[in-house]
């Protein structure tokens, strides 16, 4: 995840195997997983999150100490697109969003 504020959720929630066996399947129509996987780029699935839940909040641009990235956020807000690092992401859903995991 881009945002270290979100990661630190989603490694909060992934504790409880089944509560975030549901929370996926509810939000991601699958089960997921979290795998660790750096990287750096476009983050393709904006315009998904988008059509599903409107504009990113500030949230994603927050890093797990609280801090707001105001210069990517404003970014994103100008131009729709956001370019990030991340050290893990979901895995298991064998499309652009979410790639099957490395074997």
């Amino acid at each position: 995840m881009f945002s270290g504020a979100i990661d630190a959720a989603w490694h909060r929630l992934a504790e409880d195997i089944d509560a975030h066996a549901e929370f996926t399947t509810v939000h991601a129509g699958r089960r997921l997983t979290h795998v660790r996987g750096a990287g750096t780029g476009h983050i393709t699935w904006v315009a998904a999150y988008e059509e599903a839940f409107g504009p990113l909040p500030e949230v994603w641009f927050t890093n797990g100490d609280g801090t707001v990235d105001s210069a990517a956020h404003n970014r994103y807000r100008e131009t729709g697109q956001v370019w990030a690092s991340w050290n893990c992401s979901p895995a298991g859903g064998g499309d652009d969003v979410c790639a099957e995991p490395a074997r």
